[in-house]
């Protein structure tokens, strides 16, 4: 099969420290071109691929303010890649909101995985109107939590994110700090994993990216909390690096405030047989085993779906200390073996390459269905 993939022009695939998607692009990417497939990859020229490389753009864009402002560098990229669609079978498109138009233009099939929420919370209005305006685009959703944000989405199913087990060491001895890795943001949760870490009076270790938007929360916010000896930050972790601070933790939290559609940072952690402690938010009870591979809490009162059923009864920052006071009672080899049987890049891919196969199949049945009324136009 001829697969074009398009990545976000911000970041390298793959990113040399955090970018979630970009490096879920990567591993569908390789695994693809290992398969046997013909794969072209429309990323920034800074990328590594054993696919074929196209960009327009000689380095990703991210940190670079006079690019970023200009928004038709991004559109240089995606343009090429709709312009030669007669030398592709399928085109992904992941996340680009920009080529959902110029998919409107071609015959070959473009399929879209987002790879964040679209809830009408987290997302401006102009992104919600684009989706309602080509809602019978081929979508693919990484959780069934992302799908509740926009029901009416043509969905061709829905793709787990997996990763590759075998760059996560796993460590069946439990360590003695706790962790917390992501964007350093409001929505991630920072200031709640460094409240519980007080309580408990725990070592926590924070590695995190901080971005231009996101400065001023972390300097007012959150430095003020980090004191070097219980709240320990170590700025943005190489993802080479990550395994080993993964496994060393006695669990990782993950004390989301936004409706996350899938989350990396669970499935890396519990791979290295790191227990994740998770507020219910998004795609959470569909990836973390509650009380097996981990322990979910409720943040609040509001309604959510499982509310309550939960092992830890105890809601928000009460909860976390709960859940890192019973964190032994969870088998960190349940975790590894968790990963293995549900989120590898193997099984992954196996996914999208049904779809893809699926999506060719209604094409040529309505082919042939025109076919036949034409056959019978003339009588």
């Amino acid at each position: 099969m001829r697969i074009a993939q398009i990545a976000p022009p911000w970041l390298p695939v793959p990113p040399p420290k955090y970018g979630g998607t970009e490096l879920v692009v990567s591993y569908l990417t390789e695994e693809l071109v290992r398969r046997g497939h013909e794969v072209t990859l429309f990323a920034p020229a800074d990328s590594k691929t054993s696919a074929n490389l196209f960009s327009s753009l000689p380095k990703s864009l991210r940190g670079r303010i006079d690019f970023k402002s200009k928004s038709l560098f991004p559109m240089l990229q995606y343009i090429e890649c709709f312009a030669r669609a007669g030398q592709f079978d399928m085109i992904h498109n992941h996340g680009q909101f920009e080529t959902f138009f110029l998919a409107e233009l071609i015959k070959t099939p473009v399929v879209h995985t987002i790879h964040g929420s679209y809830d009408g919370l987290t997302t401006s209005p102009d992104r919600m109107q684009t989706l309602t305006r080509f809602k019978n685009h081929n979508f693919v959703s990484i959780s069934g939590a992302q799908r509740r944000g926009f029901p009416e989405l043509n969905y061709a199913g829905t793709v787990f994110n997996g990763i590759n087990i075998h760059e996560f060491n796993y460590s069946k001895k439990k360590g003695n700090y706790l962790f917390w890795i992501s964007r350093m943001a409001p929505d991630k949760g920072p200031i709640d994993a460094i409240k519980a870490a007080q309580k408990l009076k725990m070592e926590l270790k924070i590695s995190a990216a901080i971005n231009s938007v996101n400065l001023e929360y972390y300097q007012n916010k959150v430095k003020p909390l980090i004191d070097g000896k219980l709240i320990k930050f170590n700025g943005e972790v190489a993802h080479k690096d990550k395994s080993k601070v993964y496994k060393n933790a006695l669990c990782t939290l993950f004390p989301i405030h936004w409706e996350e559609p899938f989350g990396l940072v669970m499935i890396e952690s519990m791979a290295c047989g790191t227990p994740v402690i998770a507020y219910n938010r998004g795609s959470v009870s569909e990836v973390v085993r509650d009380g097996v591979t981990g322990f979910i809490i409720d943040p609040d009162n509001k309604n959510r779906p499982k509310k309550g059923s939960w092992v830890i009864k105890k809601q928000g920052i009460a909860g976390l200390v709960e859940a890192v006071r019973r964190v032994g009672e969870i088998d960190r080899q349940m975790c590894r073996k968790h990963v293995e049987e549900n989120f590898t890049v193997n099984r992954m891919v196996d996914r999208y390459e049904k779809i893809y196969e699926k999506i060719l199949g209604q094409i040529k049945e309505k082919n042939k269905s025109n076919t036949v009324l034409a056959d019978y136009s003339f009588l």
